[in-house]
């Protein structure tokens, strides 16, 4: 086979350049290429070292945030510490540590036999407990609807939460508003429920607020109790609106009796007042007659007094000086003259029998 003198020396030339670059490391042109990709690589492995740590912390998440309003519980191996931590940031040791939150706003539970009264949600602190049945005096069942207002005590919380647990409020709460209002309404008929209302629901709130301060460490604090309706059985609603009617019917003559009483004073009192008025006038009037009998016989009495012999000669002879001017007009006139020649004198026309005339003069 023929030989490529030119392949030859290719190879050979490819050979010689192979050789020179293991025996002298300086001329390789490998190692510019080594020491520029080092950093690189230096850089990427701490940028997924810092990657794996943040993730892990995210994931482990050895912190939490405590909002106003709640407290932090911190359990060490399964032991709570009894020192609640208040609002802001805390860190633990995920694994042995952990941070319990409970609320410390004021919550409410509703006893209620409707649904739409609900529980609401634990972020609103709105729960829902069937409606309280309790037998009256007499054994006749009645329900009992009212809505409980409480706090829980956040210094005491971890005491609390490792006594009771978390559902602490069924087991301080519900079963003494029960055992009080089954307490405070057996003692009364289940018709005096209604008319004694607010002593039912004052003794309520009292006894349940007694009873809440009896626990260790005064676990909650009470806020309100509210007593929002009795539930009675049909046969006492019943009977109670018939008790209402007649009561309310009693009450309606009544009013119309103490009307009619009313309108008899009131014309007792017209009439009275009327008499009085007339008995006044009548009473003026006669006060006026004998005022003025006794003005005329002061005036007669004066006048009396005051006549004379002198004086009633005068009076006659003026009248006779009257009897006189008359005689000069009628010639026929009779006069008639009183014994002793005293006044009055009487004359008399004789021509008009008709018309007469008495002259005196007192």
């Amino acid at each position: 086979m023929p030989i490529d003198l030119n392949e030859h020396l290719k190879r050979k030339n490819s050979n010689k350049d192979s050789n020179n670059n293991e025996n002298n490391p300086k001329k390789s042109p490998l190692k510019p290429n080594i020491k520029f990709n080092m950093p690189e690589n230096k850089t990427l492995t701490g940028v997924i070292i810092a990657v794996v740590l943040v993730f892990i912390f995210i994931i482990a998440k050895p912190f939490v945030i405590i909002n106003s309003g709640e407290v932090g519980i911190k359990s060490t191996a399964g032991k709570y510490d009894f020192t609640p931590l208040q609002a802001g940031l805390h860190f633990f040791i995920p694994g042995i540590q952990n941070i319990i939150i409970v609320d410390t706003r004021v919550r409410t539970i509703n006893f209620s036999r409707t649904e739409d009264m609900g529980i609401v949600g634990k972020n609103q602190g709105i729960f829902r407990n069937d409606a309280i049945s309790v037998m009256d005096s007499r054994g006749l069942t009645v329900s009992i609807e009212l809505t409980v207002q409480y706090q829980l005590n956040s210094a005491t919380a971890p005491q609390t939460i490792a006594e009771y647990g978390l559902s602490w409020e069924q087991k301080i709460i519900n079963p003494v508003v029960r055992d009080v209002v089954r307490g405070v309404v057996g003692r009364y008929p289940a018709e005096e429920l209604p008319i004694k209302r607010n002593d039912i629901a004052n003794l309520i709130s009292t006894n349940i607020e007694t009873e809440i301060s009896k626990f260790k460490n005064q676990p909650v604090s009470l806020s309100s109790v509210q007593l929002r309706e009795i539930v009675l059985p049909q046969n006492i609603k019943e009977q109670i609106e018939k008790v209402q009617v007649a009561r309310q019917e009693a009450e309606r003559k009544r009013y119309e009796v103490e009307q009619a009483k009313m309108e008899a004073e009131k014309a007792v009192t017209l009439a009275k007042g009327e008499a009085d008025v007339n008995r006044t006038k009548a009473q003026g009037a006669a006060d006026a007659i004998a005022i003025e009998a006794k003005a005329q016989s002061q005036a007669n009495r004066l006048i009396s007094d005051s006549l004379s012999n002198k004086l009633l000669d005068l009076r006659q002879i003026e009248t006779q000086g009257k009897f006189n001017d008359a005689l000069k007009e009628n010639k026929d006139a009779q006069i008639f003259l009183t014994p002793g020649g005293a006044v009055p004198n009487i004359w008399v026309d004789s021509k008009n029998k008709q018309r007469s005339s008495i002259a005196g003069q007192q």
